[in-house]
């Protein structure tokens, strides 16, 4: 009987994500809090792995961030951006897509609510390091984009609404 080894899981990921990309980000979650330049080498290996995986981008720019790496989580953002956009065909300039709203469903699949989400994130980003107005433009468009509020960016709006005041 041959031994099986069991990876607890910390974090869910979709269901879709491969399996050795999968098994990188398990195991850089679980070094994250212990050695975090086991962890980022990880969390890279596993975007370099499948770097059409938009998870690999979600989770190393929450990695970036939660390092305090603002300037790092924000270029892992833009990048989880434009593949998101590249493999949903649609502009990666959110304020494109906020002109024409009707030609782009960012409701239509997994893809495009990535994009919300990761637009949502962006302004959070802004807004930590400082960047009021940008992150005001990025929630002006998402407020276009994303009326329904699935990416829950009315948080990341109280939240500037209440750094404002």
């Amino acid at each position: 009987m041959a031994a099986v080894t069991l990876i607890e899981e910390r974090v869910l990921f979709s269901p879709d994500i491969p399996e050795a990309v999968n098994q990188l980000l398990q195991a850089a979650v679980a070094a994250s809090s212990v050695d975090q330049s086991r962890a980022e080498r990880l969390f890279l290996q596993a975007q370099s792995l499948d770097n059409a995986c938009l998870q690999t981008y979600f989770a190393l720019y929450k990695f970036y961030f939660f390092q305090k790496r603002l300037a790092d989580a924000e270029r892992i953002v833009r990048a989880g951006l434009a593949e998101a956009a590249r493999q949903g065909q649609f502009p990666v300039d959110y304020s494109q897509l906020a002109q024409q709203p009707k030609q782009w469903d960012l409701y239509a699949n997994d893809t495009a609510l990535f994009y919300l989400y990761t637009l949502k994130a962006l302004a959070f980003i802004k807004l930590r390091q400082g960047y009021d107005g940008e992150a005001q433009q990025v929630l002006a468009y998402l407020r276009q984009l994303d009326p329904k509020d699935l990416s829950g960016a009315s948080v990341i709006m109280d939240l500037a609404a209440g750094m404002a005041a």
